[in-house]
């Protein structure tokens, strides 16, 4: 008998672009990319730009000014029609959505109607710059695959497994009630997959690992993950706490607002904006690709250097306090950009650790070796992996699940 398979449309839609993957799994969750692009500068005047790469066949390239998201999406629709594969011969099972926020509500994946919508529409305010592009690319899906389930996968899902110490901010009643202030966490989808693919790769029950991921990209988290269940996670309300990211700063005394309102005139929507868009790697170094600021710190920067050393030891602190959250751990897991492929960070991030059973191997941390892998010395009392992060096929996953 044949293998069985079935096709999922991944939309990760942004302010000004559209991330999408067709991917084709079968029955045991392995996949195959069928397809991949990108929609660039959606609302930015004439250079927009579509990309689209079949797995077999050339790839298709089109520059042309795309006024919204209806028409960047048709633009898809026609570069799959051009150079493959035919989406009706195919015939989709599920599209499955990227959304950045579903609040306490949404715990996981979730089939797409006018009420879920409605939903995802008022927790607007915990995701301003992020959920109404998520909701755009929905209710396009929705007009072009009218009979195709279209399912929400949330970023924040995973998360909703932190006890109530760990979410819970010490500020007034009112405010965590009426307001729902409190932490929600994000990477969810790549905390998930990494942490159940770490313990595949130990060979041992998901419900018996103990792992702390640390999801290191141009944004960047850290998850405390205690037999498949997040328990705590550095972001918060919103994606600024937590690590040095390329543009955010991270952790920061809450009275900083207030105090550069006194002396520098600047109001809040002048400090959200400056802490989340100029800060982090960019606000020290004057870049937020850390690769320019190696080559900078490299030449005698001594931001750069600064940028980098900020940048670890915030890594490490966080890894310290999620091994006490933890009490055992079995694994520290590096994903995403950098965690991947930055062997230098990876060691910087983990030294002076050796006490906790933590250490790195410097030949097996230097090779160029790729996939999934052990960074630590044979035997280590903890093991250190890099586990690649694929987001895509984990939402392609729990949308067919869901549908």
């Amino acid at each position: 008998m044949g293998r069985m398979t079935k096709a999922v449309l991944v939309l990760n839609v942004g302010s000004s672009s559209i991330k999408y993957q067709l991917l084709e799994l079968d029955d045991g969750g392995r996949g195959e990319r069928l397809a991949t692009g990108l929609v660039e500068r959606i609302g930015g005047g004439p250079d927009g730009s579509l990309t689209h790469r079949p797995a077999s066949g050339k790839p298709y390239e089109l520059e042309r000014a795309f006024d919204d998201h209806e028409q960047a999406l048709d633009a898809v629709l026609a570069a799959f029609r051009e150079a493959g594969p035919d989406l009706d011969r195919i015939s989709l099972t599920a599209v499955g959505h990227r959304v950045v926020h579903g609040g306490s509500e949404f715990t996981r994946a979730t089939v797409l109607d006018d009420a879920v919508l409605e939903r995802i529409r008022s927790l607007i305010p915990l995701a301003p710059l992020h959920n109404p592009a998520n909701l755009t690319g929905i209710e396009v899906a929705r007009r072009a695959f009218p009979s195709v389930p279209q399912v929400a996968v949330f970023d924040t899902a995973f998360h909703q497994t932190l006890p109530e110490p760990a979410f819970t901010y010490a500020v007034p009643r009112e405010w965590r009630e009426r307001y729902a202030v409190r932490r929600y966490g994000f990477h969810g989808t790549s905390h998930g997959y990494v942490s159940r693919r770490a313990a595949e790769f130990l060979g041992r029950p998901l419900g018996e690992t103990n792992t702390i991921v640390l999801h290191l990209g141009n944004g960047a988290s850290v998850s405390a993950v205690e037999g498949g269940r997040s328990v705590d996670t550095s972001m918060g309300l919103t994606p600024l706490e937590g690590l040095v990211m390329g543009t955010r700063s991270g952790d920061l005394d809450p009275a900083v607002p207030a105090y550069l309102q006194r002396v520098a005139g600047l109001d809040a929507a002048d400090v959200d904006r400056v802490l989340n868009h100029d800060s982090g790697l960019l606000g020290l170094a004057g870049s937020n690709d850390l690769r320019d600021v190696k080559k900078a710190a490299a030449q005698g920067d001594s931001g750069a250097r600064l940028a980098i050393d900020v940048y670890c030891h915030r890594i490490r602190k966080y890894v310290g306090a999620y091994y006490a959250v933890l009490g055992r751990v079995d694994a520290i897991v590096f994903t995403a950009g950098v965690g991947e492929n930055d062997p230098q960070t990876r060691a910087l991030s983990l030294s002076g650790l050796e006490r906790l059973g933590i250490a790195i191997d410097p030949d097996r941390n230097e090779s160029a070796e790729r996939g999934e892998r052990y960074i630590s010395p044979v035997g280590a009392e903890v093991a250190v992996l890099v586990i690649p992060t694929d987001e895509e096929i984990e939402i392609a996953r729990q949308a067919l699940a869901a549908a």
